[in-house]
């Protein structure tokens, strides 16, 4: 799918030139390339290497499979997602309200696909500005969820200090500007407000059981793979604090699926949900192996 790719000579995160290859994965949604991953050894960061530059980037994210640009039911772990996705957006709301002490507010949606949290929250009574660079998605939004969305790069001109919570659902690893996107967080946050970001955890069991076959490394859409460590030293590089971590259990199962469909061709459902119920259950004694995790942030 043509050049135009950055080759990344320091570490994203911490700026740590003591970086190597990690593994190497397949874009198995889109184009079928190979991207190679490689690791900080300083801050435990994975990224991934010679990804296309932000211009060039969007052509990655044309299937019908991608399932937060399409809201697809196509097939039956995109049905089994949508069908989890009722449950999932009650238990963010509730977390919202709870991290905030507000049951109504200001609310920030970054990267909110077609909408369906947006509007989730905006018919709980909050005041929602959703933000989303793929022109399909934000058109979706309006004709599912009634609700208008904006380009991403409205994020550097709203006001600061102007929102009590803002989401990131799986979006920061997506980011190209990465140190950027959380200055510029920090700095819409109100004086109690709560960051809330979720992201793919490759130190989860599912992640070392499929190896370059798990489906959250999403390359060459996801640029940056966290540990909790990566992102803690992220957090303390803006000088934010990381007040809790909580686990994204449905996560690990439609992964594993997936990831199940990756290694084998075909996808043997039963072994990739037991899979997945494996990682959740070695998960319990420490959250923090959790195939995907939020991670609830103040200043």
């Amino acid at each position: 799918m043509g050049n135009n790719r950055i080759s990344i000579s320091t570490c994203p995160v911490c700026g740590s030139q003591d970086i190597k290859e990690a593994l190497t994965a397949v874009d198995y949604t889109v184009s079928k390339e190979t991207f190679p991953i490689w690791q900080c050894e300083v801050c435990t960061l994975r990224f991934t290497q010679d990804i296309p530059g932000e211009e060039f980037i969007g052509r990655y994210y044309q299937s019908a499979d991608y399932i937060s640009h399409s809201n697809t039911g196509k097939g039956i772990v995109n049905r089994l997602y949508l069908l989890v996705r009722n449950y999932t957006l009650k238990r963010k709301r509730n977390l919202i309200i709870s991290a905030t002490n507000l049951s109504t507010g200001s609310l920030l949606d970054v990267g909110a696909g077609t909408g369906a949290f947006a509007s989730a929250m905006r018919k709980s009574g909050w005041r929602v500005v959703g933000l989303e660079p793929d022109t399909q998605a934000r058109q979706l939004a309006q004709q599912l969820n009634q609700i208008n969305l904006q380009p991403s790069q409205d994020l550097f001109s709203l006001p600061e200090k102007s929102f009590d919570a803002i989401t990131l659902w799986h979006v920061l690893e997506h980011v190209h500007n990465l140190q950027g996107y959380l200055a510029q967080l920090k700095k819409l946050l109100t004086a109690g407000g709560r960051l809330f970001i979720a992201v793919p955890n490759y130190t989860s069991y599912d992640a070392e059981l499929y190896h370059q076959f798990w489906a959250a490394y999403d390359v060459p859409r996801h640029l940056y793979h966290f540990s909790p460590r990566a992102m803690n030293h992220l957090l303390s590089m803006h000088q934010l604090k990381l007040l809790s971590i909580k686990p994204m259990w449905f996560d690990s199962y439609y992964v594993s699926l997936l990831s199940e469909k990756y290694k084998t061709g075909a996808g043997n459902l039963l072994k990739g949900a037991w899979n997945g119920f494996v990682s959740n259950n070695k998960a319990l004694a420490n959250k923090e192996r959790c195939s995907s995790l939020i991670y609830v942030i103040s200043h």
